[in-house]
């Protein structure tokens, strides 16, 4: 049986890990894991029955007992929780903010660890995450890590939102995207950092073609894939 190859794209909210991870699955017919979308659905899953983020002993049941599923759709990756679409509610600046909380309890990343690793199967994974090269697939076959500055991914999102015809406040989402960025830079276990083995980018002056290209190009040289 042939290896399934893993290639890992880790970083925070807003520096275009998604729409990389989508090309670079679409490039080699990889299956893909948002690793991020786990910690979202199980923060609004948490919310949804009642419970207490804080209260780690009920976060970390839950993510026991956690009913995941990815769908394919030709409009891309639906995420499923107990069989209900939870694409849309899970991508709010909330629902981000509480998958930040619930990714800071060790237990919880415990409960959660094996159930990532089982997506590599099959010809190759595109994972996409923030531990993902560090402490998922520490020895995936690449590893990509992509930055950004605060203020450029605050616009990002601002533009994002008033694209949806919503009236979003800057400075708001500067300051959600520092303290998400604070809890998941410094929490204890699998903080936000870069492998060693990681091609750093940073997104900030950069478009998404030439982070793809730029990503494609290194892959290809650490690895016989084609495209």
């Amino acid at each position: 049986m042939s290896k399934t190859v893993v290639i890992t794209v880790d970083g925070p909210a807003g520096v275009g890990k998604g729409e990389l991870t989508r090309r670079l699955a679409d490039a080699f017919d990889f299956d893909l894991l948002d690793s991020g979308a786990i910690y979202r659905v199980l923060g609004y899953a948490v919310r949804k029955a009642g419970l207490a983020l804080f209260d780690e002993e009920s976060v970390v049941s839950e993510a026991r007992l956690l009913d995941l599923s990815f769908s394919l759709e030709n409009d891309g990756v639906h995420v499923l929780l107990g069989g209900e679409d939870v694409s849309s509610v899970i991508r709010t600046e909330e629902a981000g903010a509480n998958a930040s909380k619930v990714a800071a309890y060790p237990r919880v990343r415990e409960a959660l660890l094996q159930r990532q690793r089982d997506f590599a199967k099959g010809n190759g994974l595109i994972a996409d995450g923030r531990d993902m090269g560090t402490v998922v697939f520490p020895k995936a076959d690449c590893k990509i890590f992509l930055d950004a500055s605060c203020e450029v991914r605050a616009k990002r999102r601002f533009l994002q939102l008033e694209h949806k015809g919503l009236k979003p406040d800057f400075d708001k989402i500067l300051k959600e995207i520092e303290e998400r960025d604070k809890r998941d830079r410094n929490r204890p276990v699998a903080p936000l950092v870069p492998a060693n083995d990681a091609l750093v980018l940073d997104t900030s002056e950069l478009t998404i073609a030439e982070v793809f290209e730029k990503s494609l190009s290194y892959i290809q040289e650490k690895t016989s894939l084609s495209v």
